[in-house]
């Protein structure tokens, strides 16, 4: 191979190498708290899927096929969501542009957020709040009935940089990330509940607030 045509090729490995760093990089996301991420989601399912098949959506502007990953699934409970069954659920097709790679066959059940779209469509993506149901603490699956529907008016800010600030009394904090790299107790154990002033706070539990703390107000 001469000098010129070794030049070509480094040249367009280097290329292949950056456009595949490009790739691996597009799918990029901001931790949710799970009370966030149901409040923020169309959809709220414990399901076990059963089967994944690639199939088209449609062209893109281009005119060219569009291909989803569709999972097949079995439907547990429904905690958010339309009044139509749910039977499967959609996500891209590579983990580069967000889409989920979960186990099939029924062997594991999952937790799953998502958004319905315009077609009818449960849409999920790696951004969404995508967790096997026995990795979740007992307070999280029990606050998926009710409690964390109650913090809906709240928002939970998520704190990667001191000194963190609220912008409104209607915040709570998120300090996991300097522990357990967002998965420690405030996640596992903790909602965002809005009080009889207007405030939120953080509540421990998974039984409903007693008055005593819905009634606290803000100095």
């Amino acid at each position: 191979m001469t000098w010129i045509g070794s030049g070509c090729f480094v040249t367009l490995a280097i290329l292949f190498i950056w456009r595949v760093a490009d790739l691996a990089e597009a799918c990029s996301c901001a931790p949710k708290h799970p009370q966030q991420a149901f409040c923020d989601s169309d959809v709220v399912i414990r399901a076990k899927v059963l089967a994944a098949n690639k199939v088209d959506v449609g062209n893109d502007v281009y005119g060219n096929p569009t291909k989803l990953l569709k999972y097949d699934i079995e439907l547990v409970k429904m905690f958010k969501g339309p009044s139509e069954k749910i039977d499967a659920i959609y996500t891209p097709p590579i983990s580069a542009l967000c889409g989920l790679n979960l186990e099939v066959e029924g062997q594991m059940e999952y937790l799953i957020t998502g958004k319905v779209e315009k077609d009818g469509i449960v849409y999920v993506t790696l951004c969404d709040f995508i967790e096997p149901w026995q990795s979740m603490s007992a307070i999280q699956q029990a606050n998926l009935n009710q409690i964390y529907e109650m913090g809906c008016d709240c928002k939970i800010t998520h704190c990667m940089s001191i000194p963190c600030m609220l912008n409104s009394e209607k915040e709570c904090l998120w300090t996991d990330f300097f522990v357990d790299n967002n998965n420690g107790t405030q996640a596992k154990s903790f909602s965002c509940i809005q009080r009889t002033d207007g405030s939120c706070a953080w509540y421990w539990g998974s039984s409903p607030p007693e008055k005593d703390f819905l009634d606290i107000e803000e100095p």
